[in-house]
């Protein structure tokens, strides 16, 4: 059977950056990381760009936990040890990197998805968004579960495939496949949402 290719973008679209923060660029071994995490970060930057020059909303998470450790839940069950405690600095989003600017929406999350504990639905909604394009990490993890509950809200999901990396490059390809398989159109690539994004008009800027 012949899969339906859907359109990139339907409606009014916002870009989610996920987790792109300080311990991205930095290997401390806390989370299992895929070779070529920080080219595909820096990447990112310029889906970001485009996005601010087309008048697109863009909403950073970052994921944060408490000092005491109380919220972790059962995230240290796996593979990962302790990791993005709010009082280290690893734990602050790349603002360099990702051009974060004082006014833009940052929503910090507690789980892996954004929509866990949040107000990432409410922003949404008063957004008026429809499409939800993410770019970051990890792909199998946050961007992953991220997606999911963005899919199963009944949003139009996209991932900009070479701006995303998982904990490994096998975790990443079947997480990749996970979303194209929930959203036939799900995958697509940086050059392909970048020129979308300048195509764009009459959208308030983010």
């Amino acid at each position: 059977m012949k899969k339906k290719q859907n359109p990139m973008i339907v409606g009014q679209p916002v870009l989610i950056v996920v987790d792109i923060q300080k311990s991205a660029f930095e290997d401390d071994g806390a989370i299992p990381l895929m070779p070529g995490m920080i080219e595909r970060m820096r990447r990112a930057r310029a889906v970001i760009d485009a996005a601010r020059a087309g008048g697109i909303p863009i909403i950073f998470l970052q994921e944060s936990h408490r000092k005491t450790g109380v919220d972790y839940g059962r995230e240290m069950d796996g593979d990962e040890d302790e990791h993005l405690r709010e009082d280290w600095e690893g734990t602050k989003i790349a603002a360099e990197e990702v051009g974060l600017r004082d006014d833009d929406y940052v929503i910090v999350k507690r789980r892996y998805s954004g929509f866990i504990g949040t107000d990432l639905s409410i922003l949404l909604r008063g957004l008026k968004a429809e499409t939800l394009i993410m770019v970051g990490g990890l792909t199998n993890i946050c961007v992953h579960y991220t997606f999911a509950d963005g899919h199963q809200n009944d949003y139009h999901c996209r991932v900009v495939e070479d701006c995303v990396a998982g904990s490994s490059i096998a975790a990443h390809d079947a997480a990749l496949a996970n979303m194209e398989y929930l959203q036939h159109g799900a995958r697509r690539t940086s050059d392909e949402v970048i020129a979308a994004f300048l195509g764009q008009s009459g959208h308030k800027a983010a």
